[in-house]
């Protein structure tokens, strides 16, 4: 399995989540009430698993690799994608300071959470978009079987190190919880990735019995 592999699964965990995001802005705009408690959710798995976790990975081990290998830091891809990632935890942000007033109804807090829910929504649609179509296939041309093998080893101490035990699933699993209280359906096929990345993440990390 290739690292790029294990990021594009964690990629559609967090589509999910998105698509709940999409619902709770939907559902707060037609109510003039925010959901506190799905919202508060949806924060947590995006500040845990899409920024912490994910974003940690690549941050952290895949971007240094690719630009010790030639990928410019400060005008190339991964540059890109981390300014990107920087907006992505200020939307976030931002919506967590409109929360608890949207939440108690206030008409202008709701408006602006549904906003920002709105751009980091769209902007992280398309960030995935550009790493799995692009990115990524330039990562997989770049590094060689070795390169690939560290790199996937690296994930592994990661998960283990830097993350605590059992938040990979407890976030995959919050993200399929609120899928089914907002009654949104995952796309056929995705059972079976939701398994594979519980247990090839599990795998990596040293989680699994």
């Amino acid at each position: 399995m290739k690292p790029t592999e294990i990021l594009s699964l964690e990629h559609r965990v967090i589509e999910w989540m998105l698509a709940c995001l999409e619902k709770i802005t939907a559902d707060a705009g037609a109510r003039g009430r925010l959901d506190l408690q799905m919202a508060k959710e949806a924060l947590d798995f995006f500040r845990n698993y899409a920024d912490r976790l994910h974003h940690g990975k690549e941050e952290e081990l895949l971007f240094p690799v690719l630009e010790n290998l030639g990928f410019p830091k400060n005008a190339g891809p991964t540059a890109v994608m981390r300014m990107e990632h920087v907006t992505g935890r200020n939307f976030v942000k931002a919506m967590a300071r409109a929360a608890k007033s949207a939440g108690d109804g206030d008409s202008q807090a709701v408006d602006i959470f549904c906003s920002q829910a709105r751009g980091f929504i769209a902007m992280m649609r398309e960030h995935i978009v550009k790493e799995d179509e692009c990115l990524f296939t330039m990562a997989d041309n770049t590094l060689d079987d070795h390169a690939q093998s560290s790199l996937l080893e690296s994930f592994g101490r990661f998960e283990e190190d830097e993350i605590e035990a059992g938040l990979h699933q407890r976030m995959v699993d919050l993200a399929m919880s609120v899928a089914k209280r907002l009654g949104i359906e995952i796309e056929d096929g995705s059972d079976g990735r939701v398994e594979y990345t519980r247990d090839e993440c599990a795998a990596a990390s040293g989680e699994e019995d």
